[in-house]
């Protein structure tokens, strides 16, 4: 008598069905992520410039000639280093605010459609 060694067909096949199940779970979760990502990297944006327009408000106010004036939602890119990515992200929300204003802004990704909110605060070199 030979002594083969090998898979059966009936373990070939179990493993592709395992494999398959395993499949048609987990390809749902992969695909839901990039709109997660989206909306995770929108809110960072967001808390970027919250944070940007906190520390410009307290540098007006310590008289530091690095504070920026800002007194509208628009404004609020200018605050980060480099600036904001204008083709993606847009801030839009009050105008016209006068020194020590604060304001929620909304900030959205035109690329993948989600938005998030920040606080600005207004601030007047002037």
């Amino acid at each position: 008598m030979r002594n083969q060694k090998g898979f059966t067909l009936i373990e070939l096949v179990v493993v592709l069905v395992i494999l398959g199940i395993l499949a048609a779970v987990a390809v749902p979760r992969f695909i839901d992520l990039s709109e997660e990502a989206s909306q995770a990297a929108v809110e960072g944006v967001a808390g970027s410039l919250s944070s940007a327009a906190a520390i410009n408000y307290a540098a007006s106010r310590a008289g530091s000639e690095e504070a920026t004036n800002i007194d509208a939602c628009d404004d609020a890119g200018g605050l980060l280093q480099g600036g904001l990515d204008e083709d993606r992200f847009t801030p839009s929300g009050p105008s016209d605010l006068d020194d020590g204003d604060t304001a929620e802004c909304t900030v959205t990704d035109d690329d993948n459609d989600v938005s998030a909110t920040f606080q600005l605060i207004a601030v007047d070199t002037d």
